[in-house]
């Protein structure tokens, strides 16, 4: 099992298939893992995509990954663990596809090393919009599973955590309007239409980024078909010739 380790800790992670990198970041919010691909719309473990090599991980202290916590812990903690693996695997320049929270890494990542990524693509993004006790939810009832397993973890560190993540209401939580307005990647948006991905959030990001395509029917089985194509097509364009 090929794991990746920083600062305690210890980032499972996937590679297959050989050409233009493409990482990929799995719904679940704070349970993304590559499990979660096998359950969504649009798996590119189930396409035929010749030419790229996926990249997939488990983020810290979901599926297979462990991590120590702290109420330091947030967006850029996760940040720090995907650039490290590029890093680890000697990836420069990468296409990034994420669903559900990795909509928000992608952003993070266009912030942080634009010049490294080609292209993002959005499938349903988390987004703040009237919803923002829904996500402390959910992170609370991942965290109700993960305090047995660090059980020295006090109150105040879990509480740190929970509101790095998810006590701003921004857009993407971790990014705002003006962020993505001044991002400077091409963006292919999957629209959400759920209390997790509200439509205004994929509206918005299309809106608002410089360089940002729409879909909006693509989860349906008379549209999945043609929303693949389009990705495909979407990531062959922004592939540097040569």
């Amino acid at each position: 099992m090929p794991v990746y380790e920083r600062a305690g800790a210890r980032i499972h992670y996937e590679v297959h298939g050989e050409g233009v990198p493409l990482l990929l970041l799995a719904s679940g919010g704070m349970r993304s893992s590559i499990p979660y691909w096998g359950k969504a719309p649009w798996n590119p473990f189930a396409q035929a995509m010749p030419g790229y090599q996926l990249i997939a991980m488990d983020q810290r202290n979901a599926g297979r990954s462990t991590a120590p916590i702290t109420g330091a812990n947030g967006w850029q903690t996760y940040l720090d663990d995907q650039i490290g693996l590029l890093d680890h695997l000697g990836v420069d320049r990468f296409h990034v596809a994420g669903m559900c929270i990795g909509g928000s890494f992608i952003m993070q990542l266009a912030g942080a090393i634009p010049d490294r990524v080609m292209s993002g693509v959005m499938l349903q993004p988390i987004g703040c919009a009237d919803n923002q006790q829904t996500f402390l939810d959910m992170f609370d009832d991942w965290a109700a599973e993960q305090r047995p397993i660090h059980p020295t973890v006090s109150d105040a560190e879990w509480t740190g955590f929970r509101q790095n993540m998810f006590g701003r209401e921004d857009l993407l939580f971790n990014a705002t309007e003006a962020d993505v307005a001044a991002c400077r990647v091409p963006l292919l948006v999957l629209m959400g239409t759920d209390v997790y991905h509200p439509e205004f959030t994929s509206r918005r990001i299309a809106e608002c980024a410089p360089d940002a395509t729409l879909i909006e029917h693509w989860k349906e089985p008379e549209h999945i078909g043609a929303a693949g194509v389009a990705i495909e097509a979407f990531l062959a364009d922004h592939t540097p010739a040569g």
